[in-house]
């Protein structure tokens, strides 16, 4: 595990967005797990102005999103479909036939499920996954509690989940309770983990997910067993290392 801490939340996105580029150079069908959340949002403000320099070509890379609420329509603003276009897709000339979500309003969602691992199959695995970290320590949507061996699945919100991504609706009542989530072995099959956290806020959560026992109670703590993984932290998210 290579632990990289910058000063700020502006250096770490930039960080993670020269490893995120580095690997499209090196490999431009690269496979790309996708994160949701205030979190990549830098990271991805830093991807399309180095798309507009010439400095990343999209054109061959495919992404897999982590997950999406069960329910939403794409075209709701607080969607995870709306989230990735307005903050990546509509501003990089990645081809739309290579970007995968799970579809939240699937008529049957265990075949979604089904149908989404055997996509990311089919692409070859996922290269490098993008991960941010809930304050409860879940990856993904998968809460305290999954086992390690889950595969993409459909996820029952926790009440903390609820509450902390009520921010981004106009109330706790409006964020959906079930959620479709690429499962912690799925994760963990990605060849190499991108893991990126800012704020205090986060420090605890951090502490327990890298230096702590593996437990399912902190689902980010599986981490520390991933063979290639590097977290890049601001100093606040760093500052309980």
């Amino acid at each position: 595990m290579e632990i990289i801490v910058c000063k700020t939340y502006q250096e770490m996105s930039q960080a993670a967005a020269d490893i995120t580029a580095r690997q499209i150079d090196r490999k431009a069908n690269t496979v790309l797990g996708l994160a949701t959340g205030s979190t990549p949002v830098g990271l991805y403000q830093n991807l399309v102005k180095m798309n507009r320099d010439g400095i990343i070509d999209f054109s061959g890379v495919t992404t897999f999103n982590l997950d999406e609420y069960v329910g939403l329509p794409k075209e709701h603003p607080c969607s995870y479909h709306r989230f990735m276009f307005d903050n990546l897709f509509d501003h990089i000339n990645i081809k739309m036939e290579n970007i995968h979500l799970p579809d939240g309003q699937a008529p049957s969602l265990e075949n979604e499920c089904k149908a989404y691992e055997q996509m990311i199959a089919k692409a070859g695995g996922i290269d490098l996954q993008l991960l941010g970290v809930g304050h409860n320590g879940h990856i993904g949507f998968n809460e305290p509690g999954t086992p390690f061996e889950s595969v993409t699945h459909v996820v029952e919100l926790t009440q903390s989940t609820i509450q902390a991504n009520s921010r981004f609706f106009n109330s706790p009542d409006e964020v959906p309770r079930r959620a479709v989530s690429m499962g912690i072995k799925t994760i963990m099959h990605a060849r190499k983990i991108l893991f990126i956290a800012s704020g205090k806020e986060k420090a605890g959560i951090i502490s327990k997910a890298l230096k702590g026992p593996v437990t399912t109670e902190v689902p980010s703590s599986v981490l520390q067993l991933h063979p290639d993984i590097t977290v890049v932290l601001d100093e606040d998210a760093a500052s309980c290392l």
